[in-house]
Protein backbone atom coordinates (compact mmCIF):
# COMPACT_ATOMS: atom_id res chain seq x y z
CA UNK A 1 0.00 0.00 0.00
CA UNK A 2 1.08 3.55 -0.87
CA UNK A 3 1.11 6.08 1.93
CA UNK A 4 0.64 9.84 0.63
CA UNK A 5 0.62 12.55 2.89
CA UNK A 6 -1.17 15.42 2.17
CA UNK A 7 -1.82 18.99 3.24
CA UNK A 8 -3.85 22.03 1.83
CA UNK A 9 -2.89 23.18 -0.76
CA UNK A 10 -1.67 19.93 -2.34
CA UNK A 11 0.52 19.77 -5.69
CA UNK A 12 -0.88 16.41 -6.63
CA UNK A 13 -2.31 15.48 -10.05
CA UNK A 14 -5.21 13.95 -10.89
CA UNK A 15 -3.35 11.72 -13.03
CA UNK A 16 -0.56 10.80 -10.68
CA UNK A 17 -2.99 7.84 -9.31
CA UNK A 18 -6.29 7.61 -10.71
CA UNK A 19 -8.75 7.10 -11.43
CA UNK A 20 -9.39 5.96 -7.79
CA UNK A 21 -12.16 4.45 -5.99
CA UNK A 22 -11.65 6.85 -2.81
CA UNK A 23 -13.08 5.77 0.75
CA UNK A 24 -13.49 8.84 2.83
CA UNK A 25 -13.70 8.92 6.63
CA UNK A 26 -11.60 9.21 9.87
CA UNK A 27 -12.21 5.72 10.15
CA UNK A 28 -10.89 5.86 13.57
CA UNK A 29 -10.93 2.22 14.81
CA UNK A 30 -11.75 0.83 11.37
CA UNK A 31 -14.87 -1.21 13.10
CA UNK A 32 -17.17 -3.06 11.08
CA UNK A 33 -19.11 0.22 9.96
CA UNK A 34 -16.11 1.85 8.57
CA UNK A 35 -15.02 -2.18 6.82
CA UNK A 36 -17.86 -1.90 4.98
CA UNK A 37 -17.25 1.51 3.80
CA UNK A 38 -13.38 0.63 2.75
CA UNK A 39 -14.73 -2.61 1.06
CA UNK A 40 -17.42 -1.00 -0.68
CA UNK A 41 -14.62 1.05 -2.27
CA UNK A 42 -12.22 -2.16 -3.35
CA UNK A 43 -15.28 -3.76 -4.65
CA UNK A 44 -16.06 -0.35 -6.79
CA UNK A 45 -12.22 -0.22 -7.82
CA UNK A 46 -12.29 -4.04 -8.63
CA UNK A 47 -15.11 -3.62 -11.14
CA UNK A 48 -14.46 -0.70 -12.31
CA UNK A 49 -10.86 -0.96 -13.24
CA UNK A 50 -9.69 1.29 -10.92
CA UNK A 51 -7.18 1.85 -8.32
CA UNK A 52 -8.66 1.55 -4.32
CA UNK A 53 -8.14 4.39 -2.29
CA UNK A 54 -8.79 5.42 1.34
CA UNK A 55 -8.74 9.02 2.44
CA UNK A 56 -8.25 10.18 6.06
CA UNK A 57 -6.99 13.01 8.66
CA UNK A 58 -4.63 13.37 10.97
CA UNK A 59 -5.16 14.52 14.01
CA UNK A 60 -8.45 13.98 15.16
CA UNK A 61 -10.23 17.23 13.88
CA UNK A 62 -11.56 17.69 17.70
CA UNK A 63 -8.18 18.11 18.54
CA UNK A 64 -7.93 21.09 16.04
CA UNK A 65 -11.23 22.58 16.39
CA UNK A 66 -12.69 21.19 20.00
CA UNK A 67 -16.01 21.61 21.27
CA UNK A 68 -16.67 17.96 21.31
CA UNK A 69 -17.71 17.53 25.13
CA UNK A 70 -16.35 14.09 25.45
CA UNK A 71 -12.77 12.73 25.74
CA UNK A 72 -11.41 11.47 22.80
CA UNK A 73 -8.65 9.07 22.52
CA UNK A 74 -7.55 7.01 19.45
CA UNK A 75 -8.50 3.59 18.97
CA UNK A 76 -5.94 2.38 16.27
CA UNK A 77 -3.40 5.01 16.38
CA UNK A 78 -2.22 6.33 13.10
CA UNK A 79 0.56 3.18 12.55
CA UNK A 80 -1.67 0.54 13.18
CA UNK A 81 -4.79 1.75 11.35
CA UNK A 82 -2.71 1.78 8.36
CA UNK A 83 -1.35 -1.63 8.79
CA UNK A 84 -5.28 -2.50 9.28
CA UNK A 85 -5.73 -0.96 6.33
CA UNK A 86 -2.98 -2.53 3.88
CA UNK A 87 -4.38 -6.01 5.33
CA UNK A 88 -7.44 -4.76 3.87
CA UNK A 89 -6.16 -4.53 0.45
CA UNK A 90 -5.98 -0.66 0.34
CA UNK A 91 -3.79 0.19 -2.91
CA UNK A 92 -3.37 4.00 -1.68
CA UNK A 93 -4.03 6.00 1.82
CA UNK A 94 -4.10 9.42 1.61
CA UNK A 95 -3.66 10.92 4.89
CA UNK A 96 -4.84 14.70 5.09
CA UNK A 97 -2.98 16.70 7.64
CA UNK A 98 -6.20 19.01 9.30
CA UNK A 99 -5.31 21.86 10.50
CA UNK A 100 -6.91 25.23 11.11
CA UNK A 101 -6.62 26.22 7.18
CA UNK A 102 -7.79 22.90 6.05
CA UNK A 103 -11.03 23.36 8.51
CA UNK A 104 -11.66 26.42 6.75
CA UNK A 105 -12.24 24.60 3.06
CA UNK A 106 -15.67 25.24 1.67
CA UNK A 107 -17.40 21.87 0.57
CA UNK A 108 -17.22 23.15 -2.98
CA UNK A 109 -13.56 23.79 -2.57
CA UNK A 110 -12.93 20.14 -0.37
CA UNK A 111 -14.31 18.47 -3.53
CA UNK A 112 -12.01 20.47 -5.77
CA UNK A 113 -9.50 19.82 -3.88
CA UNK A 114 -9.33 16.61 -2.45
CA UNK A 115 -11.77 14.18 -4.82
CA UNK A 116 -11.65 15.96 -8.52
CA UNK A 117 -7.46 17.16 -8.27
CA UNK A 118 -6.99 13.81 -7.03
CA UNK A 119 -8.44 12.13 -10.11
CA UNK A 120 -11.06 10.57 -7.78
CA UNK A 121 -14.10 8.58 -9.63
CA UNK A 122 -15.78 6.87 -7.20
CA UNK A 123 -16.59 8.49 -3.77
CA UNK A 124 -17.89 6.03 -1.05
CA UNK A 125 -18.15 7.06 2.60
CA UNK A 126 -21.22 6.69 5.63
CA UNK A 127 -24.51 8.13 5.81
CA UNK A 128 -23.18 10.80 8.45
CA UNK A 129 -19.96 11.64 6.75
CA UNK A 130 -19.76 15.37 6.40
CA UNK A 131 -16.82 17.86 4.78
CA UNK A 132 -15.80 21.37 4.77
CA UNK A 133 -16.47 24.35 6.79
CA UNK A 134 -17.97 23.88 9.56
CA UNK A 135 -19.63 20.36 8.29
CA UNK A 136 -21.50 22.36 5.87
CA UNK A 137 -21.98 19.40 3.06
CA UNK A 138 -22.77 15.98 3.32
CA UNK A 139 -23.27 13.13 0.60
CA UNK A 140 -26.39 14.70 -1.27
CA UNK A 141 -24.30 17.66 -1.28
CA UNK A 142 -21.55 15.58 -2.79
CA UNK A 143 -23.58 13.24 -5.03
CA UNK A 144 -25.12 16.34 -6.55
CA UNK A 145 -21.45 17.83 -7.29
CA UNK A 146 -20.29 14.81 -8.96
CA UNK A 147 -22.85 14.42 -11.13
CA UNK A 148 -21.55 13.64 -14.67
CA UNK A 149 -18.01 13.85 -12.72
CA UNK A 150 -17.69 10.79 -9.87
CA UNK A 151 -20.10 8.77 -8.69
CA UNK A 152 -21.12 8.86 -4.92
CA UNK A 153 -22.13 5.75 -3.06
CA UNK A 154 -23.59 6.21 0.50
CA UNK A 155 -22.94 3.27 2.95
CA UNK A 156 -25.48 3.09 5.46
CA UNK A 157 -26.17 2.79 8.90
CA UNK A 158 -24.27 -0.29 10.20
CA UNK A 159 -25.72 -1.54 13.58
CA UNK A 160 -25.30 -4.02 16.44
CA UNK A 161 -28.24 -4.43 18.79
CA UNK A 162 -30.21 -2.03 17.27
CA UNK A 163 -27.20 0.90 17.84
CA UNK A 164 -25.23 1.97 15.42
CA UNK A 165 -21.51 0.70 15.47
CA UNK A 166 -19.29 3.45 16.17
CA UNK A 167 -16.20 4.99 17.40
CA UNK A 168 -17.46 6.77 20.27
CA UNK A 169 -19.82 3.44 21.42
CA UNK A 170 -16.44 1.93 21.25
CA UNK A 171 -14.47 4.41 23.00
CA UNK A 172 -17.01 4.34 26.22
CA UNK A 173 -16.89 0.42 26.11
CA UNK A 174 -12.93 0.35 26.58
CA UNK A 175 -13.42 3.10 29.32
CA UNK A 176 -15.64 0.80 31.15
CA UNK A 177 -13.11 -2.36 29.98
CA UNK A 178 -16.16 -4.10 28.48
CA UNK A 179 -13.21 -5.69 26.09
CA UNK A 180 -15.18 -8.62 24.60
CA UNK A 181 -18.60 -6.28 22.94
CA UNK A 182 -15.22 -4.10 21.61
CA UNK A 183 -13.79 -7.46 20.32
CA UNK A 184 -17.33 -7.82 18.44
CA UNK A 185 -17.61 -4.24 16.95
CA UNK A 186 -13.88 -4.07 15.77
CA UNK A 187 -14.17 -7.66 14.36
CA UNK A 188 -11.14 -8.07 16.08
CA UNK A 189 -9.63 -7.34 19.40
CA UNK A 190 -8.53 -4.20 20.83
CA UNK A 191 -4.67 -3.73 20.83
CA UNK A 192 -1.86 -1.79 21.97
CA UNK A 193 1.55 -1.67 21.01
CA UNK A 194 4.63 -1.00 23.97
CA UNK A 195 8.13 -1.89 24.92
CA UNK A 196 8.53 -4.26 28.50
CA UNK A 197 10.28 -2.09 31.05
CA UNK A 198 12.20 -2.68 34.30
CA UNK A 199 9.42 -3.50 37.20
CA UNK A 200 10.10 -4.00 40.39
CA UNK A 201 10.34 -8.05 40.09
CA UNK A 202 7.99 -8.21 42.97
CA UNK A 203 6.10 -10.63 40.87
CA UNK A 204 8.78 -13.10 40.27
CA UNK A 205 9.21 -13.57 44.44
CA UNK A 206 5.79 -14.54 44.58
CA UNK A 207 6.04 -17.21 41.81
CA UNK A 208 4.15 -14.73 39.37
CA UNK A 209 6.57 -13.09 36.99
CA UNK A 210 5.32 -10.63 34.57
CA UNK A 211 6.02 -8.34 31.67
CA UNK A 212 5.51 -4.68 32.59
CA UNK A 213 4.21 -3.09 29.43
CA UNK A 214 4.79 0.40 29.00
CA UNK A 215 2.43 1.64 26.03
CA UNK A 216 2.90 3.61 22.98
CA UNK A 217 2.41 7.52 23.69
CA UNK A 218 -1.30 8.21 22.96
CA UNK A 219 -2.18 4.65 23.35
CA UNK A 220 -5.67 4.24 25.64
CA UNK A 221 -5.73 1.19 28.15
CA UNK A 222 -8.85 0.18 29.27
CA UNK A 223 -10.17 0.25 32.65
CA UNK A 224 -7.95 -1.05 35.88
CA UNK A 225 -8.78 -4.45 36.39
CA UNK A 226 -7.84 -7.81 35.28
CA UNK A 227 -8.03 -9.29 31.42
CA UNK A 228 -6.99 -12.47 29.48
CA UNK A 229 -4.94 -11.67 27.19
CA UNK A 230 -2.95 -12.58 24.46
CA UNK A 231 0.44 -10.75 24.03
CA UNK A 232 2.89 -11.12 21.07
CA UNK A 233 6.21 -11.87 21.35
CA UNK A 234 9.25 -11.69 19.00
CA UNK A 235 6.32 -12.73 16.33
CA UNK A 236 4.67 -15.58 18.43
CA UNK A 237 1.57 -15.19 20.56
CA UNK A 238 1.13 -16.53 24.23
CA UNK A 239 -1.73 -16.76 26.73
CA UNK A 240 -1.81 -14.43 29.45
CA UNK A 241 -3.46 -12.70 32.76
CA UNK A 242 -2.97 -9.05 32.32
CA UNK A 243 -3.35 -6.36 35.61
CA UNK A 244 -4.05 -2.85 34.98
CA UNK A 245 -3.83 -0.63 37.55
CA UNK A 246 -1.62 1.24 40.50
CA UNK A 247 -0.66 -2.04 42.47
CA UNK A 248 -2.29 -0.98 45.90
CA UNK A 249 -1.41 -4.04 47.55
CA UNK A 250 2.79 -2.78 47.55
CA UNK A 251 2.61 0.76 46.60
CA UNK A 252 2.42 3.71 48.19
CA UNK A 253 -1.29 4.93 47.63
CA UNK A 254 -0.43 8.52 47.59
CA UNK A 255 1.52 7.59 43.98
CA UNK A 256 -0.39 7.19 40.74
CA UNK A 257 1.79 5.31 38.27
CA UNK A 258 -0.50 3.33 36.16
CA UNK A 259 1.13 -0.08 35.38
CA UNK A 260 0.12 -2.70 32.84
CA UNK A 261 1.46 -6.29 33.78
CA UNK A 262 1.09 -9.57 32.02
CA UNK A 263 1.92 -12.74 33.27
CA UNK A 264 3.07 -14.92 30.12
CA UNK A 265 1.48 -18.49 30.53
CA UNK A 266 4.14 -21.39 30.35
CA UNK A 267 6.61 -18.61 29.46
CA UNK A 268 9.95 -17.42 31.34
CA UNK A 269 12.37 -15.42 29.47
CA UNK A 270 13.96 -12.40 29.81
CA UNK A 271 12.04 -9.70 27.05
CA UNK A 272 13.00 -6.79 28.26
CA UNK A 273 13.22 -3.77 25.85
CA UNK A 274 11.05 -6.54 23.47
CA UNK A 275 8.37 -4.03 21.65
CA UNK A 276 5.26 -5.84 22.20
CA UNK A 277 1.52 -5.74 20.95
CA UNK A 278 -0.83 -6.80 24.10
CA UNK A 279 -4.67 -8.22 22.46
CA UNK A 280 -7.11 -7.56 25.20
CA UNK A 281 -9.64 -10.54 24.69
CA UNK A 282 -11.72 -10.39 28.10
CA UNK A 283 -12.67 -8.85 31.59
CA UNK A 284 -11.63 -11.13 34.52
CA UNK A 285 -12.36 -8.80 37.84
CA UNK A 286 -12.22 -5.20 38.89
CA UNK A 287 -8.72 -4.43 40.60
CA UNK A 288 -9.06 -5.14 44.26
CA UNK A 289 -6.64 -4.51 47.25
CA UNK A 290 -5.40 -7.89 49.64
CA UNK A 291 -4.81 -8.17 53.20
CA UNK A 292 -1.61 -10.02 52.40
CA UNK A 293 0.93 -11.95 50.05
CA UNK A 294 -1.15 -15.42 49.95
CA UNK A 295 -4.44 -13.93 49.60
CA UNK A 296 -2.81 -12.24 46.69
CA UNK A 297 -1.08 -15.59 45.38
CA UNK A 298 -4.32 -17.28 45.94
CA UNK A 299 -6.55 -14.88 44.01
CA UNK A 300 -3.86 -14.69 41.03
CA UNK A 301 -3.82 -18.49 40.78
CA UNK A 302 -7.30 -18.25 40.08
CA UNK A 303 -7.31 -15.72 37.56
CA UNK A 304 -4.59 -17.52 35.42
CA UNK A 305 -7.08 -20.87 35.63
CA UNK A 306 -10.14 -18.33 34.46
CA UNK A 307 -7.79 -16.64 31.36
CA UNK A 308 -6.71 -20.92 30.30
CA UNK A 309 -10.18 -21.99 30.60
CA UNK A 310 -11.11 -19.27 28.53
CA UNK A 311 -8.74 -19.44 25.76
CA UNK A 312 -8.92 -23.34 25.73
CA UNK A 313 -12.84 -22.89 24.23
Amino acid sequence: MKIIHLSYPHEMKAQEHGPLSMAIGFFDGVHRGHQKVIGTAIDKAQAGGMKSAVMTFDPHPSLVLGGRKEEVFYITPLGQKMEILQKMGVDICYIVRFTSEFAKLSPEQFIEHFIEGLGVKEVVAGFDFSFGYKGGGDMAFMETCGAGQFNVTTVGKIEEDDEKISSTRIRHLLKDGLVEPVHHLLGRPYRISGTVVNGDKRGRTIGFPTANVEPELGTFVPKRGVYAVRIEVQGAYFDGVCNVGYKPTFNNPDVKNLVIEVHILGFDKSIYGEKVVVEWHKRIRDEQKFSGIDELKTQIGRDKDTAKQYFEV
